[in-house]
């Protein structure tokens, strides 16, 4: 399996689990989604939008990287998130919206790239304004802990509420594949 292909698989179950994710948490009022729960980023809510926050820096960074920019072009008009806990949306329907837009311009992209793309460098600034320059696919791979670190805190959350999202493993995305004789 391609580096690129290993991708396009993560940027799948990312989808897969973010919409279990947020169709649980739809279960949920707004006053217990906005709860304070004691996670780094307190509620429900805002660990699920610190996921959207965190997602735009990245694919805005991710976006000046060679042909990255074309599949990444519509994340242009989007402002740079001042704050890793910046409020992008006031209610779960609007952050759910979006959510499921930039799961798509992820698979979008991560289809799209190149072994050449993904083993140059790239060049950012952190929200600090501390300068970087790391290898893309490793970045990549970090892009995609990141979210799953989270969903786990937010799979946590959820389960102390009496919601259980059922499967959460990459497994039941790994194609099965035939038998060698």
């Amino acid at each position: 399996m391609s580096l690129q292909a290993h991708f396009v698989l993560m940027a799948r179950y990312n989808q897969w689990m973010n919409a279990k994710v947020y169709d649980a948490a739809s279960r949920l009022s707004a006053a217990e989604l906005a709860e304070e729960r004691g996670a780094f980023f307190g509620s429900i809510l805002g660990t699920l939008n610190h996921l959207v926050v965190a997602d735009t820096l990245w694919l805005k960074r991710f976006a000046t990287h060679h042909s990255s920019s074309t599949t990444l072009a519509v994340m242009e008009p989007l402002p740079i998130p001042g704050r890793l806990d910046q409020p992008m949306f006031d209610d779960l329907e609007g952050l759910t919206a979006h959510r499921k837009w930039l799961d798509d311009v992820i698979i979008n992209w991560i289809v799209a790239l190149t072994d050449d793309e993904l083993n140059a460098a790239l060049s950012y600034h952190n929200t600090k304004g501390i300068a970087s320059s790391k290898r893309f696919s490793q970045l990549i791979y970090h892009f995609f802990n990141h979210q799953t670190h989270h969903r786990g805190q937010v799979s946590t959350l959820l389960f102390q509420v009496g919601i259980d999202i059922g499967v959460t493993d990459l497994l039941a995305l790994i194609p099965d594949e035939p038998e060698k004789r």
